[in-house]
């Protein structure tokens, strides 16, 4: 993926070195909650969100922090990442008379709090609806190539425009549109994960139209990472079980396909998940 000497975004906060923590106890047994309820299918935001409102205040301390030359280099290609999905978004939304509001994206390590909660770096990326923010602690890379088996820069910048593609989502309306903790949440869940892989690929039609920025095996990178978490895959390898009814996220393969439809068309209103009667 060609991506130096490209614009860089300004919307980025850079809170490495920033310790969130709970002065009445909240800690690594949330953290293992949370993980549990996502391989059963409840959404570890939740739990997160319910963990930091329990017990005891909030405490951030900074404290001295040292990145590494080649984290240096991961904070410059999540810039131009993010540069290259402003510049999509706001061009779509200008052909539907729309302004887009381009979210911030905090880079974080170790935890991070959001106007969601408090999250630990093993929740992974999220998008918090809350205050329109991206949240990645850049661990998540080294996890993403050892733990899913899924490396490249595309497949890097695929979690990237995924996260991006829920703040779409905020603003088109929705995000609304899942009943938290209700009757169909799951399947609402499973719906708008997948539109989110699909505006991820209209962001990769559109950036490679304008900027030729693919190489040779990077589709193929970013259709592994979707692949490798899939619903269906990680409760297999969570539990040796797959139940259907406690997907969250869609399986790898819709998974795929739904970002592989981006791709092809470049056309939001093809990533419209909830009128779509097969998934």
């Amino acid at each position: 993926m060609k991506w130096r000497g490209r614009r860089r975004s300004t919307n980025v906060e850079d809170r490495r070195g920033m310790r969130v923590g709970k002065a009445g106890g909240i800690g690594i047994g949330t953290i293992l909650l949370a993980l549990v309820a996502m391989y059963f299918g409840v959404d570890p935001r939740l739990v997160m969100n319910v963990g930091s409102q329990l017990g005891g205040q909030t405490s951030t301390r900074q404290v001295d922090y040292q990145p590494s030359p080649q984290e240096q280099e991961q904070v410059e290609f999540v810039k131009v990442v993010l540069a290259d999905t402003e510049d999509v978004w706001n061009q779509e939304f200008g052909k539907y008379g729309k302004r887009y509001q381009e979210p911030r994206l905090v880079i974080f390590n170790g935890g991070v709090r959001s106007a969601c909660g408090i999250a630990q770096t093993a929740m992974g990326p999220f998008y918090c609806p809350g205050d329109q923010k991206v949240y990645i602690d850049l661990a998540f890379y080294d996890e993403l190539q050892r733990r899913f088996k899924a490396p490249g820069d595309l497949a890097q910048a695929y979690v990237i425009a995924h996260e991006v593609g829920h703040h779409v989502q905020n603003l088109l309306g929705y995000t609304q549109k899942v009943p938290r903790g209700s009757k169909g949440a799951n399947s609402a869940s499973v719906r708008l994960e997948l539109q989110a892989d699909c505006y991820a690929g209209v962001w990769v039609n559109h950036t490679q139209k304008a900027k030729k920025f693919l190489e040779s095996g990077d589709l193929e990178e970013a259709l592994n990472a979707a692949s490798a978490i899939g619903d269906d895959k990680l409760q297999r390898q969570a539990t040796g079980r797959v139940r259907p009814d406690g997907f969250t996220h869609g399986t790898s393969a819709q998974r795929q396909r739904w970002f592989s439809r981006g791709v092809k068309t470049g056309n939001i209103e093809e990533c419209d998940t909830f009128r779509a009667t097969s998934l």
